[in-house]
């Protein structure tokens, strides 16, 4: 893990030179972003899940303000749950939307801070195979936090290169015998398109 945030520092560092584009008001960006993600349940105080990895791929949109403010929004497929035993594994699969204010800073605004909320819908649930869908809850309020890169290849195509994490404020399941809700992180890759 922290071989692959050196590189990350350090690439981020590298490309520090190029030039990034600065948006204007009602300018769009569409950003289709693939990542690897970590997930892992948290409440209870017994827990001694291990993390959960998954993919995330989705999309993000970002409607801008000024140079310096956008509102990011989207749609995420993501994996989350818990190893919650050696041999026991919760997965809960959600559709995500995000709505979260978005602040470009930095001379060249290459740099993107991200807050706000999250709404997440439950596709599926399942133990090791087993349906769980009815015993958990089918929403997922939750609060989002990032922060990203953006490295320009001309005006109208950038790399984005961020780290997202929600932390979940609901109860992953239905019942209230137990407190238990869902924390995930995730590292994206991303190819931004001015529209």
């Amino acid at each position: 893990m922290f071989i692959t945030i050196s590189i990350f520092v350090l690439l981020l560092l590298a490309l520090n030179c190029l030039n990034a584009q600065k948006r204007s008001k009602d300018d769009v960006e569409l950003t289709p972003i693939l990542g690897v993600a970590f997930s892992n349940y948290y409440g209870e105080d017994r827990l001694e899940n291990q993390n959960l990895s998954s993919t995330q791929f989705g999309v993000d949109l970002d409607f801008f303000f000024n140079d310096r403010w956008s509102l990011r929004s989207g749609l995420l497929f993501q994996t989350m749950g818990s190893k919650v035993t050696r041999n026991y594994t919760e997965k809960l699969h959600y559709v995500t939307f995000p709505v979260n204010a978005n602040w470009h800073f930095g001379s060249t605004r290459r740099w993107n801070l991200n807050f706000g909320p999250n709404f997440s819908f439950l596709t599926a649930a399942e133990g090791n195979g087993v349906d769980l869908k009815d015993e958990a809850n089918g929403f997922q309020f939750g609060l989002a936090y990032g922060i990203g890169y953006k490295i320009e290849i001309n005006e109208k195509f950038s790399l984005l290169i961020d780290y997202q994490g929600i932390t979940g404020l609901t109860e992953v399941p239905k019942d209230n015998y137990y407190t238990i809700k869902n924390t995930y992180g995730s590292f994206n890759f991303g190819g931004v398109f001015k529209l």
